[in-house]
Formats: C-alpha cells, sequence, structure tokens
C-alpha cells in the first residue's frame, strides 16, 4: 500500500454543491532522510475552476520549511531548482513527481504519524491535506 490519505478540504463535495476549487490526489510523502531531516512530497492538483490557480508557498507544521522545486535534465546533468509559483491551469491538472516538479520538506521535527500540507495562493489558504504514513507491515 503506498499511501493513506485524509483529504481536509475547505470546501465540501456533497450530492448538488459544486465540486472544490482545488483537489489534490494520489499523494505520497516520503519518510524523512535519517540523519538530514528531508522528505519529499508527490502527487497530482486538478483544478475545477475557470482561473488559473497560482500555488505560491506550502507550509507544513511538521517541517521548518517547504519547498516547490523543478528537477530537469540538461545535457546528461540533473538539476534541481526552487520555484517562487506552481500554476495549475483552469479545468487542468499539474502532477508533481519524482524526476520533475516535487516539494522539498526540509528540516523534519516532531513527525508522528501524519503531516499536515497547506497549499497557499498569494498569503491566503487555498487546500490543508493530512498524509497518514502507511503502516509497515
Amino acid at each position: 500500500m503506498r499511501l493513506a490519505v485524509i483529504l481536509l478540504a475547505t470546501t465540501v463535495v456533497a450530492c448538488g454543491t459544486p465540486e472544490p476549487p482545488l483537489v489534490i490526489s494520489e499523494l505520497e510523502v516520503t519518510n524523512p532522510i535519517p540523519g538530514r531531516h528531508m522528505s519529499a512530497g508527490f502527487f497530482i492538483l486538478t483544478n475545477n475552476t475557470d482561473e488559473v490557480i497560482s500555488i505560491t508557498g506550502v507550509n507544513s507544521p511538521q517541517f521548518t520549511r517547504v519547498e516547490i522545486h523543478e528537477t530537469t535534465l540538461t545535457d546528461g546533468v540533473s538539476r534541481m531548482r526552487e520555484l517562487d509559483v506552481l500554476e495549475v491551469p483552469a479545468h487542468g491538472s499539474v502532477v508533481l513527481e519524482r524526476g520533475g516538479k516535487h516539494l522539498m520538506l526540509i528540516q523534519a521535527r516532531d513527525i508522528g504519524d501524519s503531516v499536515t500540507l497547506q497549499f497557499l495562493s498569494g498569503d491566503a489558504p487555498v487546500l490543508s491535506v493530512d498524509y497518514v504514513f502507511p503502516k509497515d507491515n
């Protein structure tokens, strides 16, 4: 089992109500790297609105800092750089995956069974999710 996720969107979807503006799926957060206290986050963000949603930051109480990164391969050399903005197109999706765009969760602190991620557009939260680490069998 790769993941267990509880979504805590600010908009609840029920019969007859519109879809939330931003939806996350296939969320995976790696366990912190021993001795380095870093993790990575991978997922798909889907925008259900008619406008581009610009993610300008991500916060997590379990990490000192969360950065949006992109890995590129040029002439056989892999490079990673921080992105200031992650744009989710209107009625479209953006994939964060290994070897491409992803989250870097830096300086883990007091991690238990789950990680909370809060996505920001400007200074306003647009989505909050909890990722529950799978239990080892």
